[in-house]
Order: structure tokens, then sequence, then C-alpha cells
């Protein structure tokens, strides 16, 4: 299992690490009150927000496998929603597209029974600075 920690939000709002995937972190939130938009569906935000840390486990994962320590900070997401999340688990995996010494560029997706139809997708810009 991948030693990815998240950041204080995704505790939050019930967002954890499921298992790991070619090294890649999955992560998985449950349906409930904290998360519900209108009934019996997930906020938009709740969504964008487990797209997020997604998107940043797998940029932490990438810089661990570099031995790169960085600060990130995050500088654009573009969420674009599919279809709405209902009351089931839903999962997300973040892959990184490009991390350069400034700049890195990582896809999200959301998905909750079947991975091939997603109900959300995101585009993250993150700038990077070394730690310390």
């Amino acid at each position: 299992m991948i030693g990815t920690d998240l950041p204080p939000y995704a505790d939050g709002i019930g967002i954890a690490i499921d298992h790991d995937e070619d090294g890649q972190p999955v992560l998985f939130m449950d349906f409930g009150e904290r998360v519900m938009g209108r009934p019996g569906f997930l906020h938009g935000g709740a969504i964008s927000g487990l797209m997020e840390m997604a998107a940043i486990a797998a940029l932490r994962a990438e810089l661990d496998r570099r031995g790169e320590a960085m600060k990130l900070k995050p500088v654009n997401v573009q969420v674009e929603f599919m279809r709405g999340g209902t009351e089931q688990r839903t999962f997300a995996m973040g892959q990184v597209t490009r991390a350069g010494r400034r700049v890195a560029l990582v896809n999200a997706e959301a998905w909750q029974e079947d991975r091939t139809k997603p109900i959300a997708l995101a585009q993250m810009k993150v700038l990077l600075s070394p730690a310390g």
C-alpha cells in the first residue's frame, strides 16, 4: 500500500485510500449526509474534492518515487460532470501527465460501479516548490 498522507480535508468528508493500482493510489468516499447534494445524489463539491485529493495523492506518489520533497500549490482545477453520483461508494484516481521542476499537470477521474463510466473528470495544474 502506498503511504501517501492525505490533507485534513479528505478526513473531513470521509475520503480514504482504498488500494493501490500500479503504484497509483485509488481513493474512495462513501455516500452520506456530509456529501449529499439533492436527495439521493452526491454534491458536486464533494465529487470535485474527491478528485482533487486523488490528484494530490497521485502527484505525491510520483514525487516520492523520484525522491523529491515538494510543496504543492494547486492553481487551477477544471471539472467536468458526466452523470450524477448516486447513493453508493465513489472511487477516484489521479494520473500525473507531467511533473517538471516547477509545474505539474494531473488528470483525475471519479466513478462508482463501472470504471468505464466515469461520473466526473478533472484536470489540475499544480505549482511545485522545494519543501523546507
